[in-house]
């Protein structure tokens, strides 16, 4: 007798379904990748807001202040007590820069002034800036110059 054959593979729908799927899973991972730039700087910014809270925290306790400023080679913390552990002194990206020069005061009074740094990444495709900022009043944040 003779039997049909058995059909074999895929169909055009199934097929087009797969490659929907994979699309859109192609589509939402780009966009779920950020720029290396802006996550270079971002930590940065994160980081230096991490450390003036650290400053002005050990600035309040020795009763002395803490001043911050930018140096060719990163940054420098001014005044930290002999006991107290030393802060970094450089990016954790090389390319990050603090634009201008003017230093940031850590205390030791518990309100200090509005002040801002705002960083910036040279050499990258783009000329990423964050901004690390306090009111006197709030801790430092990290957000857009």
């Amino acid at each position: 007798m003779f039997r049909p054959p058995t059909p074999r593979g895929f169909t055009l729908i199934e097929l087009m379904v797969v490659i929907a799927i994979v699309a859109m899973g192609t589509a939402l991972a780009g966009l779920a990748l950020r720029d290396g730039d802006a996550n270079a700087l971002e930590r940065d910014a994160e980081r230096l807001a991490a450390l003036f809270e650290s400053a002005r925290a050990q600035s309040r306790a020795a009763g002395v202040p803490v001043v911050w400023h930018t140096t060719a080679t990163g940054f420098v913390f001014d005044g930290l007590p002999a006991s107290a552990a030393p802060l970094p002194t450089r990016w954790l990206d090389g390319q990050t820069r603090a634009l201008g020069n003017a230093p940031v005061v850590l205390g030791p009074d518990p309100i200090i002034g509005a002040q801002s740094v705002v960083l910036q990444r040279a050499g990258g495709t783009t000329q990423a800036q964050m901004r690390v900022a306090t009111d006197g009043l709030r801790p430092f944040t990290v957000g857009a110059p």
